[in-house]
């Protein structure tokens, strides 16, 4: 799995009902990017960050990892160098306290409990809960949910994280505290969010979708600045870029077009 490659080529599902919700994706994200992938409600983003951890199968194309395509036989393989946060943290959390979830993981791995002890104190160290750790997960703030969902991922040590919209529900202060965590994540980050400004600040690239088709992919800065595209895909410049309410003025970096 040579470099952490995430590749996408020509990725096609349709769900029940018939909704076409991925029309033909194609990318490749290099290890060490940290990509947003943006679009409206409806436009995808969901849908492939699940087709791209096998959580879904596309009726058509492949997802390659590190040079592996992703099928049943090498799922299990792939996926302990992958780490999915969930929208909703409560689909992450089951266990009775934070640290068994956060040990879940590396527990099924069989690794044995002195090394998944240091696993789980690193990463719960790491997003900032180390004193929660014997919390029932269900007691937990918006907030903390969202970190020790995290955890359970960092835990694994994974080289790729996938994140769909991880600032959801956050107050200020907490949203601050997990774009700090995810900075401090060096290898691979997808991030699906609708949170511009966050993305902005964390990706230097951007994929953007409408209709379960990629219209536009490039430098985050670059894409999040062109107003004429961002209407087109149903979105709106990031807020810290666009005009003052009181004094009528545009930050001065922002380069609309």
């Amino acid at each position: 799995m040579s470099h952490h490659i995430t590749e996408a080529k020509e990725l096609f599902y349709s769900y029940p009902d018939g909704h076409r919700a991925v029309n033909g994706i194609s990318f490749c994200i290099h290890h060490g990017e940290s990509v947003g992938i943006i679009g409206a409600n409806g436009a995808g983003k969901s849908t492939l960050l699940m087709l791209l951890n096998g959580i879904l199968t596309p009726f058509q194309g492949d997802v390659i990892i590190g040079e592996v395509k992703l099928n049943k036989s090498t799922l299990n393989m792939i996926r302990q160098r992958l780490g999915m946060v969930f929208q909703d943290p409560d689909d992450q959390l089951f266990m009775t306290t934070v640290y068994d979830d956060v040990a879940f993981g590396p527990r099924n791995l069989k690794i044995d409990e002195p090394q998944v002890e240091r696993r789980v104190l690193s990463a719960l160290e790491q997003v900032g809960i180390a004193h929660l750790k014997d919390r029932a997960p269900f007691h937990l703030s918006a907030g903390e949910k969202r970190a020790a969902a995290i955890a359970t991922v960092l835990s694994m040590s994974p080289d790729i994280l996938f994140l769909d919209e991880p600032t959801s529900s956050l107050d200020p202060k907490s949203r601050r505290r997990l774009m700090n965590i995810l900075k401090g994540f060096e290898h691979t980050k997808i991030i699906t969010s609708h949170d511009l400004d966050m993305v902005l600040e964390l990706c230097s690239r951007v994929i953007v979708l409408k209709n379960g088709q990629v219209i536009a992919d490039g430098p985050a800065k670059d894409i999040l600045t062109n107003k004429k595209m961002m209407e087109e895909a149903g979105l709106e410049v990031p807020l810290s870029l666009q005009k003052c309410p009181v004094c009528g003025k545009t930050k001065p970096d922002a380069d609309f077009r």
